[in-house]
C-alpha cells in the first residue's frame, strides 16, 4: 500500500502522476505548445491539457469538477447583479442567498461522494448501540481524486466575490481554467481568486532563467518524494502493517519516518506543482516553510499546508469568531472567558481532520491539534512565569531547540491517529511504543527485516541529512538565487548532480508501481 489509506483506482482509471514517465512526456509537450501557440489562445490550451490530466484518472468523474465550475461560476455573476442593481435590504438577501446556493451544491457534492458511507455507518453503530438493528445502504462510491481541493478553491472564489475582493469572472472558461489548473489541481495549493485569476490574463513570454528556476524546483520536489518518502514508505508501510509484532524504537522510528514521508510527499508534489507553473511563468503560492523547525504548534501550522491553514483562518475560523456563535451555547457559552476563540479553533481542527478523510482517526488528529493549541494558550502566562522564575532565557539555543523537539514529538504523537486504520490501532500502536524498549535494533540488523536493507538505509538517512541541510539552509536564504550566482562549472555540477540523484537513488522500476501522492485521497 503506497499511501496512508489506499483509494481505489481500477480499468483504464489511472492517474498521470507527476512522477511517471508520461508526464514526463506530456508537461514538456503542453508548456512548448503553450509558448508556440498566440496568447489569445493559451487559456483554452491549458484548460483543455488540464482536463485531460484529470480525465486521464476518470473522465465521468470530471464531470464534477465542471459542475462545481458551473455553480460557483454563476452564483459570482448573481453576486455581481445583486451588488450593482438591487438595493441594500434586497441586495444582502439575494447575496446570502448566491452564496448558500453556491455552498449547499459544492458542499452536498463532497459529502456525498466522501462523508456518506462514514455518516451512514456511523448512524448504524449508534443505532446498533441502543439495540436497534438496521441495515443501512453502503454506496461504496469511487473517490475523485482532488475534491476537496478543487471545492475548496472554488467556494474560496464564491466568498470572495461576496466580499468584495475580487470582481466576478464573466469567461465561464478562463475561470474552469482557475479551478481546474493541472500543476495545482489535485493536491493544491489551493489558490486564491485574487491571486492566480489575474494570471491567467497576463502575457507570458518564455523567460530561460524562469524556467530553469522552475525546473531546479522540479528536481528538489522530485527528490523530496522519490528518494525520501517513497523509501520511507516502505519501512513504515510495513511497520503499521504488522505493529503488533514490533516493539518500542522500532515503532518509534516508524512514526517518525512517517512524518519525514508525509512532509516530503505532500511537499514534494507541491514543489513540482509550484516550479511547473513557474516554468510556464504562473507564480503558485508557497505550501510549506520548513514546518518541523517550528517552535510552537501554532507557528507548525502557519508553516504546513500553508494554504489550507489560511483558507480554514480566512473562511472558518475568523468568521466563527466575529459571529460569536459559541456565546449562544448553553451551559457554555457564558462561563468561558474566550469561548469564541477556543470554540471555533476546536470546531476549525475538526474541520480540517474531517477535510482530510471520513474517518474518526481524522477526527482524532484535528481535535488533538486543536486541543493541545487551546491548552498552549491557556498556559501561555503559567509557563512565561515558571521560565523567569527558573531564569531560563527563552531566546537561548538550547530552550529553542528545546520547544522544536517538543512541537515534532507532538506533531509525531498526532501521525499514529493520521496514519493508523482505526482509534483503536492508533491506541494499540501507542501501546507497542510503550513496551519492551530495544535499543539494540539499532545495531542487530532486525531493521533490515522490515523492506529496507542496510544500502537502502544508509541511502535514507544520508537523504534526510540533506533534506534537513537544505531546509535549514532555505529558512535563511534563496537557495536557488544563491546556486544562480555562482559559476557556469559549479552551477551545472549541481544541475546534473540532482538529475542523477534522483535518477539512480530514486524509488521505482519494475518492482514499484510510480507511487501515488498521499495527498491525493483528501
Amino acid at each position: 500500500m503506497n499511501s496512508i489509506k489506499s483509494f481505489r483506482v481500477s480499468g483504464k482509471e489511472q492517474l498521470l502522476l507527476f512522477n511517471s514517465a508520461r508526464f514526463l512526456l506530456f508537461f514538456p509537450a503542453v508548456t512548448l505548445i503553450y509558448f508556440i501557440i498566440p496568447h489569445r489562445w493559451r487559456y483554452l490550451w491549458l484548460l483543455g491539457a488540464s482536463y485531460y490530466f484529470y480525465m486521464c484518472w476518470s473522465p465521468r468523474y470530471a464531470l464534477l469538477m465542471a459542475a462545481s465550475t458551473l455553480i460557483t461560476w454563476l452564483s459570482g455573476l448573481g453576486l455581481e447583479r445583486a451588488e450593482r442593481f438591487w438595493g441594500p435590504g434586497r441586495r444582502t438577501r439575494w447575496k446570502k442567498l448566491f452564496v448558500g446556493f453556491s455552498f449547499a451544491l459544492n458542499l452536498g457534492i463532497l459529502f456525498v461522494f466522501k462523508y456518506l458511507d462514514f455518516a451512514l455507518e456511523t448512524l448504524q453503530r449508534l443505532l446498533a448501540a441502543v439495540g436497534a438493528q438496521v441495515a443501512l445502504p453502503a454506496l461504496d462510491l469511487l473517490l475523485p481524486v482532488g475534491i476537496s481541493f478543487y471545492t475548496f478553491q472554488a467556494l474560496s472564489y464564491t466568498v470572495d466575490v461576496y466580499r468584495g475582493d475580487v470582481k466576478a469572472e464573466h469567461n465561464l472558461l478562463r475561470y474552469a481554467l482557475f479551478v481546474s489548473f493541472f500543476p495545482q489541481l489535485v493536491a493544491g495549493p489551493i489558490e486564491r481568486s485574487k491571486e492566480l485569476l489575474g494570471q491567467l490574463q497576463e502575457k507570458h513570454g518564455f523567460d530561460f532563467a524562469r524556467a530553469k528556476s522552475g525546473v531546479l524546483l522540479m528536481l528538489w520536489g522530485y527528490f523530496e518524494k522519490m528518494v525520501v518518502a517513497d523509501r520511507a514508505a516502505i519501512f513504515v508501510n510495513q511497520v503499521f502493517a504488522r505493529y503488533r509484532a514490533c516493539e518500542g524504537l522500532t515503532c518509534v522510528l516508524a512514526v517518525v519516518l512517517f512524518a519525514i514521508q508525509v512532509y516530503c510527499d505532500f511537499a514534494g508534489y507541491s514543489d513540482i506543482a509550484c516550479g511547473a507553473a513557474e516554468v510556464m511563468g504562473f507564480r503558485l503560492m508557497q505550501n510549506f516553510r520548513q514546518p518541523y523547525f517550528a517552535h510552537t504548534l501554532a507557528e507548525f501550522w502557519a508553516r504546513w499546508h500553508i494554504s489550507l491553514s489560511t483558507w480554514l483562518q480566512d473562511y472558518l475560523f475568523e468568521p466563527l469568531v466575529w459571529s460569536g456563535w459559541a456565546q449562544r451555547l448553553p451551559l457554555v457559552g457564558k462561563r468561558m472567558k474566550r469561548p469564541p476563540v477556543y470554540s471555533s479553533l476546536i470546531l476549525t481542527f475538526l474541520v480540517s481532520g474531517l477535510w482530510h478523510g471520513a474517518s474518526w482517526t481524522y477526527v482524532a488528529w484535528g481535535a488533538l491539534h486543536g486541543g493541545l493549541q487551546v491548552l498552549g494558550k491557556l498556559t501561555k502566562k503559567l509557563r512565561r512565569r515558571v521560565l523567569r522564575r527558573l531564569r531560563v532565557e527563552v531566546d537561548q539555543p538550547c530552550h529553542r531547540l528545546l520547544q522544536q523537539m517538543l512541537v515534532f514529538t507532538s506533531v509525531c504523537a498526532s501521525y499514529v491517529f493520521f496514519r493508523s486504520a482505526s482509534i483503536r490501532d492508533a491506541l494499540n500502536f501507542f501501546g507497542r511504543v510503550f513496551s519492551t524498549p530495544n535499543p539494540w535494533v539499532l545495531f542487530d540488523g532486525s531493521l533490515y527485516c522490515w523492506g529496507l536493507d542496510k544500502l537502502q538505509w544508509a541511502v535514507l538517512l544520508v537523504a534526510i541529512a540533506m533534506l534537513w541541510l537544505v531546509d535549514l539552509w532555505r529558512g535563511h536564504a534563496d537557495l536557488r538565487g544563491q546556486l544562480e550566482r555562482q559559476c557556469r562549472p559549479v552551477r551545472w555540477t549541481a544541475y546534473v548532480g540532482a538529475v542523477l540523484l534522483v535518477a539512480v537513488f530514486g524509488v521505482y522500476g519494475p518492482q514499484f508501481d510510480a507511487s501515488r501522492f498521499i495527498y491525493f485521497q483528501f
